[in-house]
C-alpha cells in the first residue's frame, strides 16, 4: 500500500465534498467485470480501517471471499436455505446459492467487540464497525469501483456465520460487494434532514 501523506487538519477539500454529495451505491446484481485485484482489495480494507476507534481496539475483522470460494460458500447457503424453507420451490434455493456471485469480490465485515476494562462500551465499538463498512464504500468508489453494503438473512443465520468462523459475540456487520459497474447513478429521495436536526444555541 502506498504511503499516506500528512495533511493539516484544516486543509479544505472541495473535491471531497463534491464526491460525498454525489455518493450512491450501485446494485450488486448489476455489477460486472473483474473488479478490484487482490492487492486493491487489501488497499480498500486498509483505508476502510482508518475510522474512529476509541482506545484503538480494532473491534472488527474482515473475511474476503473471491474466486471459487464464492460458489462453494454459495452452495452451503443454498442448502441451508432449503433446510429452513423446505416447502419453497427449488429455484429459490438455486437463487440463494448464487447470492455471492453477484460481484467478483465480497468482503464480510465482522463486528468483533473487545472486552475493555477501561470502559469503551460495546456500543461505541459497534459504531466503529459501521464506520468501517461505509468507509469501504467510499474507498472503493474513489478507486473507480462499484461497492454495495448488504446484510440480508445470511448475516443473521447462526449456521452460516459459524461456517464463516464467527464465534462468541461476533456478528456480521455487512457484506460489501465489490466489482465494476457501468450503470448510471441518478439521485434518489433522501430523508428530510432538516426535520431531524435539533439546534441548541445560535
Amino acid at each position: 500500500m502506498s504511503q499516506i501523506p500528512t495533511y493539516s487538519p484544516i486543509d479544505p477539500s472541495p473535491e471531497v465534498l463534491e464526491f460525498l454529495a454525489a455518493r450512491r451505491s450501485p446494485s450488486a446484481k448489476l455489477m460486472e467485470g473483474e473488479g478490484p485485484s487482490a492487492q486493491q482489495v487489501d488497499e480498500i480494507i486498509h483505508l476502510a480501517a482508518r475510522v474512529p476507534d476509541h482506545r484503538k481496539l480494532g473491534p472488527w475483522r474482515f473475511i474476503v471471499i473471491r474466486g471459487e470460494q464464492r460458489a462453494e460458500l454459495g452452495q452451503y447457503i443454498g442448502t441451508r436455505f432449503k433446510a429452513l424453507n423446505p416447502d419453497l420451490p427449488l429455484d429459490r434455493s438455486v437463487f440463494e446459492s448464487a447470492r455471492l456471485l453477484r460481484a467478483p469480490t465480497v468482503v464480510a465485515v465482522v463486528s468483533a467487540p473487545v472486552e475493555c476494562l477501561r470502559g469503551t462500551p460495546e456500543w461505541e465499538q459497534v459504531l466503529s464497525v459501521g464506520a468501517v463498512c461505509f468507509q469501504m464504500l467510499l474507498a472503493a468508489r474513489a478507486m473507480g469501483f462499484a461497492a454495495q453494503w448488504l446484510s440480508e438473512w445470511i448475516a443473521f443465520d447462526e449456521v452460516i456465520t459459524a461456517k464463516l468462523g464467527l464465534s462468541g459475540r461476533e456478528k456480521i456487520a455487512g457484506f460489501i460487494y465489490l466489482g465494476d459497474s457501468t450503470q448510471g447513478l441518478t439521485p434518489r429521495p433522501r430523508p428530510d434532514v432538516e426535520a431531524r436536526i435539533t439546534r441548541l444555541g445560535d
